[in-house]
């Protein structure tokens, strides 16, 4: 955690500014390790401190020890009131704030209660130390993914026309708990037929029937970080035009996942799959992003898709972790997505997802 908060007081320097408050879940438990759902965190130079309350005394102490405990008391000692001391110990003026993650009415009580200290953006300073993650973060990710590999590679054979979609993802979510899985990462799509052109659709009482497209998206929470997958299967024998797009599909997966590399512009990345769709005559039917980062939050950046023209596109890094899921999604028939996620290496990509990508299951 050291190593993380030296390389956010860079970004502070980089950016002229004496203190960042941190208040979104994720990027304080990255700076941190408090897992607790309730503080913040206050991060200048000199100091590294924590506010939470009495609950959280004894977990703050195991999960954050090298950030200095202050504590709430409500009523008593308000957020406001432990700020203000610790501007004034600090001799802080300017303080960042994470503004896309504080309430109006947070911001204003805080405002008020550090009368004089100015509140400047201080937006997406943890999340772009957050983007590469280091070798311990992709050892838990590893641990993530394939569970969720495990899981599907478990569940697909088991699966019957005459099952509801609902459960199905039950199935899935079953499977990768039992397999060490501490929650999903998201709630599990499994969508039929015509559901399955809704690329986010939620799991109702349609059946999975015979030789519809089945949309399957799952993943597994491992300590706090996500895997994402997406099969595309039918039970029974798929009809032509199902092989037609899955192929499209899959080729322009294969060919973004090749030409992944330190480097690369996202938007390109996205072109990568995009253009192939595209040619193929289903440019329209691909409305989404190529891929998006995963860690601590099931998206984060990098997010692999265009750009308006003139806008300059991120690039990708070494350590980065991004999904790369192309789709077609047709009203009234149905959609594919295939997604595994990927590795940047030093010279490609290293693709983790390792679940076979069979089109015919049940």
């Amino acid at each position: 955690m050291h190593e993380r908060v030296t390389r956010l007081r860079a970004l502070l320097r980089e950016r002229d500014l004496p203190a960042l408050l941190v208040s979104a879940p994720s990027n304080r438990r990255y700076l941190s390790g408090f897992r607790g759902s309730a503080g913040m965190l206050l991060v200048s130079e000199s100091a590294a401190m924590l506010f939470t309350d009495g609950r959280y005394l004894i977990q703050s102490a195991r999960e954050a020890p090298d950030f200095a405990l202050s504590e709430l008391v409500n009523p008593g000692r308000s957020l406001g009131d432990a700020l203000a001391e610790a501007a004034g110990m600090l001799g802080l003026r300017r303080i960042g704030v994470e503004a896309s993650n504080l309430s109006l009415a947070e911001y204003r009580r805080i405002e008020a209660a550090l009368d004089g200290v100015e509140l400047v953006a201080g937006e997406g300073l943890v999340e772009r130390l957050r983007e590469v993650k280091d070798g311990a973060e992709i050892a838990i990710l590893r641990r993530a993914i394939a569970i969720t590999d495990q899981a599907i590679t478990a569940v697909l054979p088991q699966l019957r026309p005459e099952m509801s979609e609902r459960q199905a993802a039950w199935m899935l979510e079953v499977a990768m708990r039992e397999r060490g899985a501490e929650a999903p990462s998201f709630p599990i799509i499994v969508a039929a037929g015509p559901n399955a052109a809704l690329p986010h659709a939620r799991p109702g009482d349609d059946l999975l029937g015979e030789g519809l497209p089945i949309v399957i998206d799952m993943g597994a929470r491992v300590d706090g970080y996500h895997a994402d997958l997406t099969r595309t299967v039918t039970i029974g024998a798929p009809a032509a035009r199902f092989r037609e797009i899955y192929a499209i599909v899959l080729a322009a997966q294969q060919q973004a996942l090749a030409g992944l590399r330190p480097g690369l512009a996202c938007s390109d990345a996205d072109a990568l799959a995009r253009d192939h769709i595209t040619a193929a005559g289903y440019g329209a039917a691909f409305g989404h992003g190529l891929g998006h980062g995963v860690g601590l939050d099931i998206h984060e950046g990098p997010g692999l898709r265009r750009v308006a023209e003139g806008k300059q596109s991120p690039v990708l890094h070494a350590g980065m972790v991004t999904s790369v899921e192309p789709g077609i999604y047709l009203e009234g028939w149905g959609g594919v997505r295939i997604e595994d996620l990927a590795l940047i290496t030093a010279d490609g990509a290293e693709q983790l997802s390792q679940a076979p990508k069979q089109v015919v299951t049940g």
